[in-house]
């Protein structure tokens, strides 16, 4: 699920700072895009461990 939404999330920034916000550097808007991605798997990655975690304390 991560890698699917990572990838959405990928495609997305990168035709906002394409078309939208006009960048005219592929690199700028391949840094961009490839940021807003890895912060999303992070985001997602950290949300599941925190998950995980409380359910290992029950036992």
């Amino acid at each position: 699920m991560r890698e699917v939404l990572s990838l959405a999330t990928y495609l997305v920034v990168w035709f906002l700072c394409d078309l939208v916000i006009g960048f005219e550097s592929g690199f700028v808007s391949l840094m961009i895009s490839l940021g807003a991605a890895i912060g999303i798997f992070f985001l997602i990655a950290a949300k599941d461990k925190s998950i995980n975690d409380d359910d290992d304390d029950d036992m």
